[in-house]
């Protein structure tokens, strides 16, 4: 059985104080990594000590120390990113260094803790995998497809007209494929077929 993941609903921020260093830990949501460095350069600030972050998007990841010692900042967000079972998302911790080095054990618990409670406290929202369909049909059954697949949770992605009718491509829940499926064969008779084309 695999686990149920999340994605947040809304751009999030938490700020601790660590040993008189203050760390800012600010996270998205982001769906492609183009998106997630788009992110990075406007949350980073210049100005402070260190910038450190992670994404992950699916089986896509990467995470960066900005200076701090090797595998004490950008892993340990990483590792907060996935133990809060999330997905599609982009962390950066800034740290503003406040004159107490923390040793690598407190690094690591100061970025991964800080990182972790940001996504702990954000507003999230169940990732739903989706599938695509692409069929035919007459104009005559047009209107009632549309209605009947929009019941379904299902969006247009795409449409054509002929002579005869449509050819339309609609993405809508995974788990929901075999009714939509069905719903085709019922309302046109069984005279069109939506097939996957994802």
């Amino acid at each position: 059985m695999s686990v149920a993941l999340f994605t947040l609903a809304q751009p999030c921020r938490h700020q601790e104080e660590i040993r008189k260093s203050r760390f800012l830990a600010v996270a998205a949501p982001a769906t492609s990594p183009g998106q997630a460095l788009a992110f990075l350069r406007e949350a980073s600030d210049p100005a402070a000590t260190h910038n450190c972050w992670a994404w992950r998007i699916g089986q896509d990841y990467r995470f960066n120390d900005d200076g701090e010692p090797g595998g004490t900042a950008g892993r340990p967000i990483l590792q907060a990113i996935d133990g809060q079972a999330m997905d599609r998302v982009v962390v950066v911790v800034t740290r503003w260094y406040g004159g107490i080095k923390l040793g690598a054990g407190g690094l690591v618990r100061a970025y991964g803790g800080t990182a972790a409670e940001c996504l702990r406290v954000a507003e999230r929202v169940p990732i739903v995998a989706m599938a695509t369909l692409a069929f035919a049909c007459d104009f005559a059954d047009l209107a009632l497809l549309k209605a009947r697949l929009h019941e379904l949770g299902a969006v247009v992605d795409g449409e054509t007209f002929t002579a005869e009718g449509a050819n339309l491509k609609w993405q809508l829940p995974e788990a929901l494929v075999d009714e939509a499926q069905a719903r085709v064969i019922d309302i046109t008779r069984g005279r069109s077929e939506a097939r996957r084309i994802d």
